[in-house]
């Protein structure tokens, strides 16, 4: 048996770097998780459960999706009501923070083609999956799927949605 020294050392050394992580981690990024969704409009902040928008996930559709040059049957929510229901109105412009931490602002949401995806051939969105939340459009009209830059508008991992 080691002596009671090195016992103790093994015991407060990985309590001693949890306690300095925990100190270290940027404020708020203990409430993120993959499994909510954050709605912020100006200091109103809520949480939405990636479980909850499942459920209520009522939009099923097969399309081609051009990043995975391959049809895939996806199941989501019409965007522009989900945005009426959090933000009262559609709000011109929304800055999507994504768990890669990409951040764009776009404008453009009410319009009924723009899908939240929660689930894509039948199985629910994971971050592997570019989940646990993402935007497509339903229809995407006469553009060239062989072009992702026609797509540069599709936002993937999403994990925080802030109204303007």
């Amino acid at each position: 048996m080691p002596p009671l020294s090195v016992l103790l050392h093994r015991t407060l050394v990985p309590i001693r770097l949890a306690l300095l992580a925990a100190a270290l981690w940027p404020a708020g990024a203990a409430l993120a998780s993959p499994e909510v969704v954050i709605f912020q409009h100006g200091e109103q902040e809520t949480q939405q459960a990636v479980a909850e928008l499942r459920e209520r996930a009522d939009v099923r559709f097969t399309f081609f999706d051009p990043y995975l040059a391959d049809e895939v049957e996806v199941t989501g929510l019409v965007f522009r009501e989900l945005l009426e229901e959090q933000f009262g109105a559609v709000p011109e412009q929304l800055t999507f923070t994504a768990w890669d931490d990409y951040k764009v602002t776009l404008g453009g949401w009410d319009d009924p083609n723009w899908i939240l995806v929660t689930h894509q051939d039948g199985e629910p969105l994971s971050l592997r999956e570019r989940g646990p939340v993402r935007l497509v459009e339903r229809d995407y009209g006469d553009r060239d799927p062989g072009n992702l830059r026609n797509f540069n508008d599709w936002v993937w991992m999403i994990r925080e949605i802030e109204a303007h």
